[in-house]
């Protein structure tokens, strides 16, 4: 049988011209180019099936990803229609009757919807009629009805359009992952060497802020010193900082610029006004404290040991309990004090007890972070303000300036090295706590591991009480959250701004008067009758909330309805212009009808619109003659840059923007409409109902109050520890700077506990609740649904055998589609590879990762982590797509739209193109009704 098997393959695999490594005579067959093109990919086209098998086992599994893909696009897109619903089954209706789970038109997301969705903790107390029937399935229906604009008609992703590419990547993903073969043999696709790239990856953390070889766009930048320079007002002269930062671009010279804290305000703001829209970073607040360290102070000669001129001529008094150090190598520690002295060069051998003093250290570093955070996004890195800004007003640096920017450099490089000590200590500890970890991973994986532990925690009042296994994880969190303070107070180049930012909030609010607030008052009966205020319909009249949001949105009505105005105007000619609101108040069949013609076509929607029959009045010649030339000189200036033909584009510019303004106005109005439908207000206190007061029991039955002065008193001890560790001296061990940050964990950690005990003890089952949804989830996906497996031999030879597909061609698309994942892999490790070796962020030997990253692992909750790595690849791909802003100059915004897709197209040069799949359709009736009958339960 195995023989027959075998020959049978052969013959199958030598009319796909794919030769069979176990048959010499068919080897040779097979070019060499063939062969050697197909190394990166595993044998899976070249293996024969199991015994009694018709596929292999990646052919198996890829046969199941192609087909659950298809599926899934398809009921996501359903979703915007208005009958969705009603074809999903219980407990929505329909026209029909109950649609029963083995017809169900949509049987993943009913499957996700009945059993992760519905029984979710509050969901499964709504009522079927009342909330799901009556209220929300009206309400959504009421909104698909309302046909709000498309990425298609904006020409931009809308958020909608967003969160419909990564619903479908995550649904895909779960059920991929959560619903098995029959057969045991499927496989996929691996690459051992992605391994190597991930770690490397997972590396660069420590090495971001490092002082060279941070490219990032094109630009590598540090601002590498600080130098005083004065400038005369009116009588006398005035003394400011002046940053140096260091730029370097490929196949360019270095060069140095000098720049005011003033001036990176300024680029800040011509940045907004360069790219209106874009959300900024905010400015580093100005920080005038310095940076002292005793370790720059050891040297052998005047020039490494001595204090530059930059320093001596703005330093301030140190006082032998504010000297740097162990902090300061960190970074960021700094002194103060009110008097102002001179200090002079050392002595060479002299190094015992002198202080070098780095001016406005603090601010070089947040600068820098700020620099590279606006340097990460490709538009603010090719922007004109930034361009001037890194390569206008050179300056040329002197000897004193020179040394200064070597020890800055020094201080980074030390900065980088205690952070790999810190790290490495700390994994240390936690290394120490692997086994009883492992054990906690085991439990924790293991069926209703996460209910065990919440039980655990109602049942114990102490962590002292807990097993042991339990207790090592409270020890291990310890870890990593002194781990995660120290690289987010004190390890990043923002570190200081966030530090201040944290230590100003902490110091405006009002503990005590919060805590008293929070005991007495009854926050349900509160919103309860806020919500009643809010809610109200007088005499069956527009409610309060409904008031607020019809204004809100009238203005935006009426804003767009003076666009329209200014437009209509420049346009002059009233017909094109009802002709464009007419197509937007259209019904959705005329709409994608006109939009089919356009791509048909290959014109602009908006001539599309304009030549059309269907809105009248029909257009003079002389009419279609201004369009059409209108179009042609906006193809032209766009394509250009023709000051000339940008006269003549500009008609065709208003006509895009009077679309667009229509078209948002329209929205606006849609919006409006469904505020003010009954149903909308009735669903949202239903909703308020089931999710807000059951919270607010447990709130006030566990006396959540008392833990606003535990997290008061948290806060005020790990500031403390944190100025401590600023000031530490450079001697200091880095072992008692780890034991500092656990020890503030540790007596913070028994209230932590009790917060969580009161609350689960008071919750009237919620926390079991939640842990059993979850378990739910984690239960589908490591072992599949309860009614069976997909059978895909059994579903591929069925089809074969009814003559819907053609067997070889069929196995010739499955095996293409292997390929091609196979190569896109690799495509995709090749592109990582490149762009670490391009940015320099990582480095296979760079500093250990933090401790206990790896403790828990994607297969550990049913999730193949090689499917994780194929979401990961589809992220990758879509990871530079932005919202258009409106610009002021629309010819300009296109140029800017076709330039980022070119720019896309250019980043995906040599990506494998997935192949087409015609014949597999055939399986796909098959198919639908082996999922239902496999989700049906």
């Amino acid at each position: 049988m195995a023989s027959t098997n075998t020959k049978t393959m052969d013959g199958t695999i030598h009319d796909l011209n794919v030769g069979p490594n176990h048959v010499t005579q068919r080897q040779n067959d097979v070019p060499l180019s063939s062969r050697l093109k197909n190394e990166a990919n595993t044998n899976s086209e070249d293996s024969v099936p199991p015994p009694g098998q018709t596929l292999t086992g990646k052919q198996e599994h890829y046969l199941k990803r192609e087909m659950i893909s298809g599926q899934v696009v398809y009921e996501i897109s359903e979703l915007a229609s208005t009958t969705a619903l009603q074809r999903f089954g219980a407990p929505f209706r329909s026209e029909f009757g109950e649609v029963a789970p083995v017809d169900s038109d949509l049987p993943l997301l009913r499957y996700i919807f009945v059993h992760h969705v519905r029984n979710f903790p509050f969901l499964d107390q709504a009522r079927e009629k009342e909330f799901w029937q009556d209220k929300l399935q009206v309400f959504l229906e009421s909104f698909a009805g309302k046909h709000i604009s498309s990425s298609e008609d904006r020409l931009e992703e809308t958020k909608r359009r967003k969160l419909a590419i990564k619903a479908q990547k995550l649904v895909e993903l779960m059920m991929v992952s959560g619903i098995p073969t029959a057969s045991g043999y499927e496989e996929r696709i691996r690459f051992s060497e992605l391994e190597v790239v991930d770690r490397g990856a997972n590396e660069q953390g420590l090495l971001v802020n490092a002082p060279e070889g941070n490219s990032i766009n094109g630009w590598d930048v540090n601002v590498a010193g600080v130098r005083t320079t004065s400038v005369k007002r009116t009588v006398r002269y005035h003394q400011h900082a002046e940053f140096l930062i260091r730029v370097k671009q490929t196949g360019k010279p270095d060069l140095y610029v000098g720049r005011r804290y003033g001036e990176f305000s300024k680029l800040h703001k011509r940045l907004r006004t360069e790219l209106p829209g874009k959300v900024l970073a905010p400015l580093p607040r100005k920080n005038k404290n310095h940076t002292t360290s005793t370790f720059l102070g050891v040297g052998d000669d005047d020039d490494a040991s001595s204090v530059s001129s930059v320093s001596t001529q703005n330093t301030q008094a140190i006082g032998p309990d504010e000297s740097s150090s162990f902090r300061h190598l960190m970074g960021r520690g700094h002194s103060r004090s009110a008097s102002t002295q001179s200090r002079s060069p050392r002595a060479s051998g002299d190094f015992t007890s002198e202080k070098v003093v780095l001016y406005r250290e603090d601010q070089r570093v947040s600068l820098r972070a700020f620099l590279r955070t606006f340097l990460q996004n490709p538009q603010i890195a090719e922007s004109k303000a930034m361009h001037e800004f890194l390569t206008g007003h050179r300056v040329k640096l002197n000897e004193e300036e020179m040394n200064d920017i070597e020890k800055r450099r020094t201080m980074d490089e030390k900065r980088i090295e205690e952070q790999k000590r810190f790290y490495e200590i700390a994994r240390e500890r936690a290394q120490e706590l692997d086994v009883y970890m492992e054990r906690f991973r085991r439990d924790i994986v293991e069926r209703n591991g996460l209910t065990k532990l919440f039980k655990e925690i109602k049942d114990k009042e102490k962590i002292a009480d807990l097993s042991v296994e339990y207790q090592k994880f409270a020890e291990w969190l310890r870890i990593e959250v002194a781990a995660t303070i120290y690289h987010v107070f004190l390890a990043e180049d923002n570190s200081p701004e966030l530090l201040a930012q944290a230590k100003r909030i902490h110091s405006m609010i009002p503990y005590a008067a919060l805590k008293q607030v929070i005991r007495f008052a009854n926050p349900a009966a509160v919103m309860s009758g806020v919500l009643d205020l809010f809610l109200a319909q007088p005499f069956g009249t527009r409610s309060l909330a409904q008031r607020i949001f019809g204004l809100a949105l009238n203005d935006g009505i009426k804003s767009f309805q003076k666009s329209i105005n200014s437009l209509i105007l420049k346009i002059n000619d009233p017909i094109l212009c009802e002709k464009l609101k007419r197509f937007c108040n259209a019904d959705e069949d005329t709409k994608n009808e006109i939009r089919s013609e356009a791509v048909a076509d290959d014109i602009d929607l908006v001539v599309a619109i304009l030549r059309s029959e269907k809105f009248a009045p029909d257009l003079t010649p002389q009419q279609i003659g201004t369009v059409f030339n209108a179009f042609v000189a906006w193809n032209n200036a766009v394509d250009n840059i023709d000051e000339e033909m940008k006269q003549g584009a500009q008609l065709f510019a208003y006509f895009k923007q009077l679309l667009k303004m229509y078209t948002r106005q329209r929205d606006k109005a849609q919006m409006l409409s469904v505020i003010e439908e009954p149903v909308t207000l009735h669903l949202f206190r239903d909703l308020f109902t089931i999710f807000y007061e059951p919270l607010v029991r447990v709130y006030k039955s566990a006396n959540v109050y008392s833990s606003v002065t535990d997290f008061a008193s948290f806060a005020d001890d790990m500031f403390s520890v944190l100025t401590t560790a600023q000031r530490q001296d450079v001697s200091a061990d880095p072992n008692q700077t780890v034991q500092s940050f656990i020890n503030l964990c540790a007596r913070h950690q028994d209230n932590f506990y009790k917060f969580v005990h009161e609350v689960h003890i008071h919750d009237n089952g919620l926390f079991t609740q939640l842990m059993g949804w979850l378990e739910g989830i984690l239960e589908f996906l490591r072992h599949g649904p309860k009614g069976g497996k997909l059978d895909m031999n059994a579903l591929f030879q069925g089809a074969v055998d009814v003559g819907n597909i053609n067997k070889q061609t069929a196995i010739a698309e499955i095996n293409a589609l292997i390929k091609w994942q196979g190569e896109r892999k690799k495509w995709h490790q090749d592109k990582t590879r490149q762009k670490m070796a391009a940015d320099s962020t990582s480095s296979p030997n760079g500093g250990p990762t933090p401790p206990g990253s790896a403790t828990f692992r994607s297969s550990d909750f049913g999730l193949n982590e090689a499917d994780m790595a194929d979401m990961q690849d589809d992220d990758d791909s879509d990871e530079d797509e932005e919202d258009e802003q409106d610009d002021a100059d629309p010819i300009a915004g296109e140029r800017k739209r076709r330039a980022k897709q070119a720019d896309r197209l250019r980043r995906t040069a040599g990506e494998p193109v997935k192949p087409d799949v015609t014949e597999l359709v055939g399986m796909r009736e098959g198919f639908l009704a082996m999922l239902r009958m496999v989700l049906a339960d």
